[in-house]
């Protein structure tokens, strides 16, 4: 008779979405922007704890831009390497210098292209850009290397418009092909709603058939909470809040057939944004 084999019973391991986020950490963003920045990531990072399983896993990669870039991209930085949501430890970023893209994209694109960071067997990685203003390294040649070549090409790419000093040129052709527009905001506020979103979207992802596809932005809308609490735990995510723990419903809801398309950036800050 042959001898068990545990490993034959073994549970699979969790299937990964990898999440980069780009940061402005420019001193343009000192004061509320960068504190609010840090209190949106820091409460994204506290759900993807509470929304991980045996079957989903985030593995968050977080690179910093600010300082004074000498051409070689030291004035980015890479503050956490791809870490499991429920592992990783964020300190926040701080605000200083300039505004190095090229550098961060540079170190985007060195995680997204390594298989040993970004395994081969996770799902499209969420690429997500968060500036108050213009690039001012040589950024040309990455911006393109990163969105037109290569693995980073196929990833999903968000980007968050924070003022009126945005180079929003930049950022529509970052989010171009993705189905996304550039969500824009002239209140700190935005930001924190904005990563709200950010969660919703990727939750939406993991809790669905297929991870690999992402649902359009008007898709990602909360639903009225379910009437019987024991259906609450499998349709709802917790979104950390200062007061606690905010329950958001989790499912999408498509948006009516009368929408039209999206063509133009979408302000957070509109009274009629759906989310």
């Amino acid at each position: 008779m042959a001898g068990f084999d545990v490993a034959q019973f073994a549970s699979s391991k969790a299937k990964p979405l990898p999440i980069i986020l780009l940061l402005d950490e420019s001193g343009s963003m000192s004061g509320d922007k960068i504190n609010k920045l840090n209190e949106a990531v820091k409460k994204m990072l506290g759900s993807f704890k509470k929304e991980e399983t045996q079957a989903s896993e985030f593995l968050v990669s977080i690179i910093g831009f600010g300082g004074i870039d000498n051409g070689d991209g030291t004035g980015a930085r890479i503050i956490n390497t791809p870490t499991n949501a429920t592992e990783i430890v964020f300190d926040g970023v701080s605000a200083h210098g300039m505004t190095p893209l090229g550098g961060a994209l540079k170190l985007a694109k060195g995680i997204i292209e390594d298989k040993e960071q970004t395994p081969s067997r996770a799902y499209r990685p969420l690429v997500v850009l968060v500036t108050d203003g213009h690039p001012n390294d040589a950024w040309g040649q990455p911006f393109v290397e990163f969105v037109e070549y290569g693995r980073s090409a196929k990833c999903d790419r968000m980007a968050l418009a924070v003022g009126g000093d945005t180079d929003m040129d930049m950022l529509q052709r970052f989010v171009a092909g993705t189905g996304h527009e550039v969500f824009t905001t002239d209140q700190a506020d935005g930001i924190v709603k904005f990563f709200k979103f950010v969660t919703m979207s990727v939750v939406t992802r993991t809790r669905s058939q297929n991870p690999n596809l992402v649902p359009q932005d008007r898709e990602v809308k909360p639903l009225p909470a379910p009437a019987l609490v024991e259906e609450v735990v499998e349709t709802e995510i917790v979104y950390e809040t200062d007061g606690g723990a905010d329950r958001v419903p989790v499912e999408a809801a498509a948006a009516p057939a009368d929408v039209p398309a999206e063509s133009g950036p979408v302000s957070l800050d509109d009274d009629d944004f759906w989310f």
